[in-house]
């Protein structure tokens, strides 16, 4: 895995804090999958691929009462330090007022997902 996912995480969090309507990322599958997770609990209003460029993805930021609907997005694993929670691990997990994105080898899923299926990984993300 490249930094791509790393970079998006950065760019979104800089472009809410800018109050930025839409963002351009490149097109992978890594960050399709994110978009969808983001997309599917409401931190985003969604993602189309750019007219210009098929390359690109515009993905536009959503906003709830003018601040941003990801009040929080910071990084667990990094590529200097490395965690990985096993299955039983996920569940003493307090995941009332975030959203922890994890990492397997299905793909990535959210914390409620890796509950369901008793599937561990490595947490990349937490979002508030």
């Amino acid at each position: 895995m490249k930094n791509t996912i790393w970079n998006i995480a950065t760019d979104l969090r800089n472009s809410q804090i800018s109050r930025r309507n839409f963002i351009f990322q490149p097109k992978t599958k890594l960050i399709v999958a994110f978009l969808n997770i983001l997309w599917d609990e409401g931190f985003i209003l969604g993602y189309k691929i750019y007219d210009l460029d098929p390359n690109l993805l515009k993905i536009f930021l959503k906003y709830k009462n003018g601040k941003p609907a990801m009040s929080s997005l910071k990084l667990i694993s990094k590529p200097s330090h490395q965690i990985y929670y096993s299955a039983s691990h996920l569940w003493k997990l307090d995941t009332k007022k975030s959203l922890i994105i994890l990492t397997t080898h299905k793909g990535l899923m959210t914390i409620h997902e890796c509950k369901q299926t008793h599937i561990g990984g490595k947490p990349l993300f937490i979002i508030k």
